[in-house]
């Protein structure tokens, strides 16, 4: 893994203006991620399977059914303009 950090690219890549404090700063901080990857990518995952999640995952999904929903008159009651049982708003689209 490269030890030279390039923070001038790193932040213009993230769009920042750094001071050259933060400049000092964030490579401090990022180097000392970029090592401790490197620590991580010495631990040997030979018999460990490959996975997602460290837990099963399994969808839990409630049941499809109807639920009563509310009533024209409910729904229009904050609308600041309708008509014909509709919300009536600004046109947005020419």
């Amino acid at each position: 893994m490269a030890t030279d950090l390039n923070i001038d690219h790193v932040a213009n890549l993230a769009r920042l203006a750094l001071t050259p404090e933060e400049k000092a700063t964030f490579a401090q901080q990022l180097g000392d991620v970029l090592h401790h990857i490197e620590q991580l990518a010495k631990v040997d995952v030979a018999g460990v399977e490959p996975t997602a999640h460290a837990f099963a995952v399994t969808n839990v999904w409630a049941d499809d059914a109807p639920q009563p929903g509310l009533s024209v008159e409910a729904a229009l009651k904050n609308a600041p303009a309708q008509r014909e049982h509709m919300v009536v708003v600004p046109k947005v689209v020419e």
